[in-house]
Order: structure tokens, then sequence, then C-alpha cells
């Protein structure tokens, strides 16, 4: 396939600096590097974390920059030395843009955890833009059986969600199935949902009190048990997944948990945990957080979730609106996940 004429600048959004809103601009076409893809994006999810990189909760982004990390295109060009990839493939970029290969984090399957590491959206340019580029190794081909606004939200809240819900699985019972606790139902939470119900497990969702739109979705997704997060389950859960970036929720989900359970934090950023009695915490309960993803999370879960089948809700904004589904998702008026498009 011959490489089509590319333009000689981009419509991207760019944040220059924590707290301000992102600013529309026309920006030069990015190079594809040796070991580089460039991708002509049509559909970029908007994550909880692109929130926390905006608002200044996470520190030292590399600025100017583009946010996003749940980025969707096609391939537009070849760096040097990149194999496995064709013009016009259909990929998506996520939160883990790179990492050294060489430390014992990386050598040992662990490489969610390399002090190097460098990601997308945050530390690298992302995928708020009509092109980006993105290191080969770090790019994960997509199925045909989504759309590029569909497939967005599983480079995030998908990947983030399915990683939180093995760690949820007690590692003497990798099997087994039983009551699962979500506090918070946004977008990484309707995604696990499926998940969740197609391993067997019973859901029960936690919302913000009073939230009875949150509740309906949670119950349309499989959820048997719908409430606010100050509110007693009615069975005791063997395990629960935090997404809301709420550290009181912490002490509530240990106290829904039966002994032995297992409680998986799994945002980048909460706000901090008040103290607890530790009750709650004995009998085994323990408390573990999801840190980022590696490519074989990707890999599993990309490939899962077409079999399952996995169906995102999405709500479509163009791209010049990335402000405004930024303010949407931090105001708690979104249903499933916000996917900002690119246009022809």
């Amino acid at each position: 396939m011959s490489a089509p004429a590319l333009p000689a600048t981009m419509r991207a959004m760019l944040l220059e600096a924590p707290g301000r809103p992102l600013r529309r601009v026309e920006r030069p076409l990015p190079r594809a590097a040796s070991g580089e893809v460039l991708i002509r994006l049509e559909a970029c999810g908007v994550c909880r974390t692109d929130l926390h990189v905006v608002d200044g909760e996470l520190p030292d982004p590399t600025l100017p920059l583009v946010p996003g990390h749940e980025a969707v295109g096609r391939i537009a060009a070849l760096g040097d030395g990149v194999t496995g990839f064709r013009l016009g493939d259909r990929v998506g970029v996520p939160w883990l843009g790179w990492t050294c290969g060489q430390c014992t984090y990386c050598r040992s399957g662990r490489e969610n955890l390399c002090e190097q590491a460098r990601f997308t959206g945050y530390t690298r340019d992302g995928g708020y833009a009509e092109y980006m580029v993105a290191d080969a190794r770090f790019v994960f081909p997509l199925s045909q059986d989504y759309g590029a606004a569909e497939a967005a939200p599983l480079l995030c809240a998908g990947l983030i969600g399915y990683r939180s819900l093995k760690m949820a699985h007690d590692p003497q019972r990798p099997d087994a199935a039983g009551a699962l606790g979500l506090y918070g139902f946004g977008a990484a939470a309707h995604i696990v949902a499926q998940l969740a119900r197609h391993q067997g497990w019973r859901l029960f969702a936690f919302v913000k009190p009073g939230d009875r739109a949150a509740m309906d979705f949670a119950r349309v997704m499989g959820a048997e048990w719908t409430g606010g997060s100050d509110e007693t389950p009615p069975a005791a859960l063997d395990a629960a997944i935090i997404y809301a970036p709420v550290g009181a929720l912490v002490p509530a989900a240990l106290r829904a948990l039966a002994p032995g359970g297992r409680l998986v934090c799994a945002g980048i950023h909460m706000s901090d945990i008040p103290s607890f009695p530790y009750d709650i915490l004995w009998r085994e309960r323990s408390i573990h957080s999801v840190a980022n993803l590696t490519r074989a999370d990707g890999e599993e879960f990309l490939a899962l979730a077409p079999r399952v089948p996995v169906v995102t809700t999405v709500e479509t904004l163009p791209l010049e609106q990335a402000n405004e589904a930024l303010a949407r998702l931090r105001d708690g008026r979104l249903t499933g996940a916000a996917v900002l498009t690119m246009g022809p």
C-alpha cells in the first residue's frame, strides 16, 4: 500500500499549564522516528486520568502537552526498523507508551513498574489531535469488530479494568467468582461489569448517593444490587474494586468485604485515605493498587473483548469540544465514556 500524501500541519488540543482549559492549535505534523509509527487518529477516549493531568493532580507533565491515551487510528507512516504493521492498519495506543526494557521490572514481566516509563498524554504527546507518533512496541492492533469510537475506551477503561479484575481474584482460588463490588460506575466499571458477568461474578454497584442515572445504568449492565457508596450491600463481598478517586471509599469497602476479601484501588490518583480501625482489615482482608498496564494485559484483553463480547457505551464529541468533555466527566454528567472524534 503506497503512503498517502500527508499534511504539513494538524489540529490538536494543547495543555499549556495545569488548571487551564485546553487550547486548539495548529501544529507541525510529527514525524515517526526509528521504531515509531505515525498514526492518523480517528477517535480518542476521554479518561479520568486525562482529567487528573489537566487539573494538575498528577505532577510534572511534559508541557506543552497533547493529552489523551485511548487513541484509535490508522497507520500513516512507519519509522525505520518497524515490523509487524502495514500502512492503513487500525491500531490503538494505551497509557503505557515506552519502557526501558532493561531494568529489573521490565526483565521480570513487570514493565508497568518501570521507573523510566513514559506515558501517553502525560510525558509524551497523546491523542487529542489529528495525528500522533507512538513507539511501535506499545501499539496494539485492533479488532475490526469495533468502530473507532467504540474501541477507544478499551485502551484504558478496558485495560485497567481488566487488570483490576485479575487482581480481584484470590490467587489461591483463581477460578472462583463470588460477590464483586464496583465503587464508581463509569467508563471502566461498565466494561468490567461485562467481563465479570462473563466470568460468573455477582455484581454489586456503589455510586454517588442519590445518583439514580448511574444506578439505572449499573442495573442495565448486570448489577443485581445498586446503592449509594454509603450503603451496606445485602451480601458480604468477596472482592471490591474502587474506580472513583475518593479515599474515603477504602474503609467503606473494607467494611463490606468478607474475611479473606480483596480490595483493589484501580485509579492512578486518589484523595487521602482516612484512618480506619485495624478490625476492618483483619481476618486476611487485603488492599492492592493497580499501576499502569503491561503489553501482556493488552494482548489478553483485546483478544477477549470481542469474544465476550464487550459492548462500550460512548458519547461522542468533536475534537474541539475536549474541554466540554472534560467538564462533563468532572461533573459526573456522562453515561459510559466520552470519546473525541477527529472528523474527516
